[in-house]
């Protein structure tokens, strides 16, 4: 039981910008990290939420609200995932040769390609979001889903499909099978329970894991393998399009 109470703050510490109250690690606890990804994503969810219905409150004007809403999840994650998906922009758009486009996946500067999708992420969040803060209880449970959802499909992803051979993932041992129930669990609590409360936009979080795992299998086939990259880029749009679909219910 300790190591998983180190692995959810680890988790914490590594994949949200938000302050971590524990900062410590434990280097046995370092293999339940990504089963603790979807915690991270209740408690990223739920703020998300929460922020909504504080703008709804508020009567934020719609601008500012959708502003608000659209740039939450990239400041508590640090930018970590926008890294992610500019980097495979940047890779997969360039329609170069296999080794070339794993090549320009590493490379730390930024190119065109990199700008100009961040451009259309950046208009593409904020248009769904554009109006989004209401007092709807039945539409906060989704939104607070979403993350749940992404983070979970991702820890399932990471952990079970072939990493390139330069992934800082590339050597681990493949996610047990209790703790790849556990996952599991979150994924289908997060798919099935908004759908129970708030109808037709509770499928919002299955759409995000749809999107998901489409990014993921096209990155992984663009890209020869899976890397923490491709999971940023896949969660990016997952829950771009999660967003998306939720909002249009409104």
């Amino acid at each position: 039981m300790k190591d998983w109470f180190y692995a959810f703050f680890m988790a914490w510490g590594m994949f949200l910008a938000i302050p971590c109250p524990f900062p410590r690690w434990c280097e046995s606890a370092r293999g339940k990290m990504l089963t603790c990804l979807p915690l991270t994503g209740v408690l990223l969810g739920g703020l998300w939420a929460l922020l909504a219905w504080a703008l709804a409150r508020l009567h934020v004007s719609g601008p500012m609200a959708a502003l608000a809403l659209a740039a939450f999840p990239w400041l508590a994650t640090g930018f970590l995932h926008l890294d992610g998906f500019m980097d495979v922009c940047d890779a997969v758009l360039s329609r170069r040769d296999l080794e070339t486009r794993q090549k320009i996946l590493k490379d730390s500067r930024c190119g065109a390609f990199a700008v100009i999708s961040m451009v259309l992420l950046g208009l593409a969040q904020w248009s769904v979001c554009f109006g989004a803060a209401q007092d709807r209880a039945e539409a906060l449970l989704p939104l607070a889903a979403i993350p749940v959802a992404s983070r979970a499909a991702a820890a399932l992803t990471v952990s079970h499909l072939r990493p390139m051979k330069t992934s800082q993932y590339a050597g681990g041992a493949t996610m047990p099978r209790g703790q790849t129930c556990i996952v599991c669990l979150f994924l289908l609590a997060a798919l099935m329970l908004p759908p129970v409360f708030a109808g037709l936009p509770g499928l919002a979080a299955l759409v995000t894991a749809a999107v998901y795992a489409l990014a993921a299998h096209y990155g992984f086939r663009q890209l020869d393998g899976m890397s923490g990259d491709i999971s940023g880029y896949a969660l990016t749009l997952g829950e771009l399009l999660g967003l998306a679909y939720l909002y249009f219910w409104r």
